[in-house]
This record gives C-alpha cells, structure tokens and sequence, in this order.
C-alpha cells in the first residue's frame, strides 16, 4: 500500500487517539490537529492525501475549514460529526465533503471508507486512454489525468463532483436517476442520501456552466434524474 498522509482534525483527544491508532497500524502516517486553525496551518505545509475533519471545532468551524481548504484543492474530506440529520449532510456535501461518517461510529467502518475513497482518488482506473469532448469541444475531459476544461481553462472538480460528470458523460443523451447515479459515480455501498446528488449537480452547474440558472450541459428530468445534453 503507498504510504498516504491523513490529517485528523478532531478537538477531542480521545477520539483522536483512537483514529490515529486504527490509522497508523493500517499503514498510514497521520497528522493531527485539535482546532480549525492548526488544521489550516498544517494542510497548508505538507502533502496531505486525505483529511478527516469534525465538525465542531475551535478556532474555526469545520464547515469553515472544509470551504477553505476547497478553494485551493480537490483533497478527498471526510467529516466527522454527531449531526445526524439529512440537512446537515446536504450541507456538508454542498460544501464540498466526499464523505459524511456520524458519531459515534466504528473504526472499521471508518477506514473501509477511507480505503475506498483514496482508491477512487488515487488509484482510479483509466477507461481506455481518451477524452470526452462536450459542448461542440468546449469542454473536455481528460479520462487519463482526471482533469476537467472549458474553453482551454481547468475547471476545480472535487472527486465526487467529477465522477459524477464522468458517468453523465459515459451515458451521454440517457436519463440516469439519482440512485443510478450514485451507484456509478460512488459505489454500492455509499451511505448517501439522493438528495445530495443535487448539491453535487448544483456545484459541476455552478463551475461549468455559461448561466448556471439556466443549464444547458446538465439537464434536469424533473421526476426522475440527470441527463447530459446531446
């Protein structure tokens, strides 16, 4: 196994403890933080593969970090927190989270879903070398290097945002439903909600569209799903 950094964010030690534990006896190496700020500092300083990040935080939020830290980067993020509601999780998802683990939980769980998602972020396998030409080539997806661009200038996908624009591409003109989609972009084992599938729409919408009230890339099926256009 590559030898990947988590940063853990978490103001309750005990709890931190144990993840890095379970972290570090799985190979990995793991950098903590007990507040939002630290978090920052750190991430900003070293080479950070994955963060887990609770939500309830000092300094600053995890909300607040979580918007930070997608500014500059697409790392995969996945929070930790009490919330159980479905709201919070939209939130945490529109914010752009990949993964949403509610206390208390157990670390087996939690690593199965770390493991998943660096595989689906690091170690993706390539659909044949090529690329997907949309909107009469304006925008391009390059399927090798996992990279998105409109009109020449790369657009900033977090992971669950491009999957789900990949699988709309590889199912271009077919109507996919919520639940197809998560299927194909996230796996049968994913713990979201359909709901959130619109908060990750919403996002591709508002970075890769010319009007994003009015979508002509990603076309609504009012009832039922997604489509791309043709």
């Amino acid at each position: 196994m590559d030898m990947y950094t988590i940063l853990v964010v978490e103001d309750e030690a005990p709890i931190r403890k144990v993840i890095k534990d379970y972290l570090v006896n799985s190979g990995y190496k793991v950098i903590e933080a007990n507040d939002g700020k630290t978090a920052m500092d750190l991430f900003l300083n070293n080479e950070i593969h994955l963060v887990l990040l609770d939500l309830m935080l000092p300094q600053l939020s995890g909300e607040e970090v979580c918007e930070r830290i997608r500014k500059t980067s697409n790392v995969p993020i996945i929070m930790l927190t009490a919330k159980s509601e479905e709201s919070e999780k939209i939130e945490g998802f529109s914010l752009g989270a990949d993964d949403y683990v509610v206390k208390p939980f157990s670390t087996k769980e939690l690593l199965v879903r770390v493991e998943a998602l660096l595989k689906r972020t690091y170690l993706y396998k390539k659909i044949a070398s090529k690329k997907i030409y949309l909107q009469d080539n304006r925008i391009i997806i390059d399927t090798d290097d996992k990279t998105v661009k409109k009109d020449g200038q790369f657009i900033d996908l977090t992971n669950h945002e491009y999957q789900l624009l990949l699988q709309l591409s590889l199912h271009k003109g077919s109507i996919l439903t919520r639940q197809q989609l998560i299927e194909l972009a996230f796996g049968f084992d994913y713990d979201g909600y359909d709901r959130t599938i619109d908060a990750h729409i919403k996002n591709i919408r508002q970075k890769l569209e010319d009007n994003p009230k009015t979508p002509t890339t990603i076309l609504t099926v009012y009832g039922v799903g997604y489509r791309l256009a043709q």
